[in-house]
């Protein structure tokens, strides 16, 4: 990856986080009574749609000066973890369409903004940036063909936002366009995340033009703080640690409040000390991951703060956290099945926090590769390496 000449920036820390928050707290019941609705239907309800445009809730990745609340990587944590505490499908497809709108608005030209996020108004957009498609060099822009899979939350989105490789360049862009310019794929019969619609799709030879692109590895921004500097790899790990923060307390809490329902009867394995001892490990592990996250985050920020760019440690210890996230989530996922015992087995909140919570590990930013290359760099077996997104790339 060519240097970047970053435009300095200080990062905002958003002075709508509080009143955000109290507004997911009162969207919260509603959002737990669609969960079922949202599954049986394969995407979130309309009630659920309405209850997060009207929160703001898809302002927190948008840049300030377009509209947006440009949380700090911490205060999107809590935001992400809020939603998916309650209802971990809405809470996946929620982090992915603010992500991607956010920085869609941060990075693609004047003239892309201008029609998308004119006036205080703002266009979502999801999609797919990990796979590359193809894209031929025209005048004005490009002719962009492919096939992509795992767009979260297309269905709520008007706009795509698709990875392509330009041959006659080399370079590998990211392009927005309508979604009605491509050809989508119903095809998400999955275990778990069933409400998210991560639905794969196709695109054919469809003109994009020059102002909606932008380099996959950009880390400067056109609109926005210093958040932008993050680049996409960066910023999708703050949101899949928002989630899965979110969805282990959710199951500790389910556990807890089934426990006290339990206590008592006979034979109830909730009043056995072994199941006091693993509460309590599930209790520590879930704090733990949380409190080493946040201590990563505060360390990131103050980097971004001061117009740097992370540097590689910072960048391993931040996918490193996002992996200690995950798999603390599943563990303690693994813990409250454990105990929950046939009543995680019925249709319910447990089970379908089970589901989601496997099908959320399968991501590739959790994925083995990724620790892989987090212990090479720790280890110092990697001394000139560069993270190229999520690969480690020795120069």
């Amino acid at each position: 990856m060519p240097e970047q000449t970053l435009t300095a920036r200080r990062l905002n820390v958003s002075d709508e986080f509080d009143a955000l928050m109290e507004r997911l707290d009162a969207i919260t019941p509603l959002l737990k009574a669609n969960a079922e609705a949202n599954e049986a239907g394969g995407r979130l309800t309309p009630e659920v749609e309405a209850a997060l445009h009207d929160s703001g809730a898809y302002r927190v990745g948008i840049p300030k000066n377009l509209g947006g609340y440009e949380f700090s990587p911490r205060q999107t944590i809590e935001a992400i973890a809020k939603v998916s505490y309650a209802d971990a499908s809405t809470g996946w497809a929620f982090m992915a369409l603010q992500m991607i709108t956010g920085t869609t608005a941060a990075w693609l030209g004047e003239d892309a903004t201008q029609e998308m996020f004119a006036d205080g108004k703002y266009s979502l957009v999801a999609g797919q940036g990990t796979r590359l498609g193809t894209a031929t060099k025209v005048d004005g822009g490009y002719r962009l063909s492919g096939s992509w899979s795992f767009a979260s939350g297309m269905y709520q989105a008007s706009h795509i936002h698709t990875a392509a490789l330009v041959p006659e360049t080399g370079q590998a862009l990211v392009f927005t366009l309508p979604k009605e310019q491509a050809t989508l794929i119903d095809n998400w019969d999955v275990m778990g995340l069933k409400a998210t619609g991560s639905i794969d799709y196709a695109i054919d030879d469809v003109f994009v033009p020059e102002s909606y692109t932008y380099e996959v590895s950009i880390m400067d921004a056109l609109n926005g703080g210093a958040i932008y500097h993050l680049g996409l790899a960066n910023m999708s790990g703050i949101c899949h640690t928002g989630w899965a923060l979110g969805v282990a307390r959710r199951m500790l809490d389910e556990m807890k409040s089934l426990a006290q329902k339990k206590s008592g009867g006979p034979g109830s394995s909730v009043d056995t000390d072994q199941f006091h001892a693993a509460y309590a490990q599930a209790e520590a592990k879930f704090r733990t991951a949380r409190a080493w996250t946040m201590e990563i985050w505060a360390d990131n920020e103050a980097t971004l703060d001061r117009g740097e760019l992370l540097s590689t440690e910072q960048e391993t210890l931040t996918r490193l956290a996002l992996n200690n996230a995950t798999w603390s989530a599943h563990e303690v996922c693994m813990t409250v099945y454990k105990w929950a015992a046939t009543a995680a087995l019925r249709s319910g909140d447990l089970q379908r926090f089970f589901r989601d919570m496997h099908a959320g590990t399968q991501h590739v930013t959790s994925g083995p590769v990724v620790l892989q290359n987090c212990g090479r760099q720790l280890a110092g077996l990697a001394p000139d390496a560069k993270w190229v997104f999520l690969d480690l790339m020795d120069k």
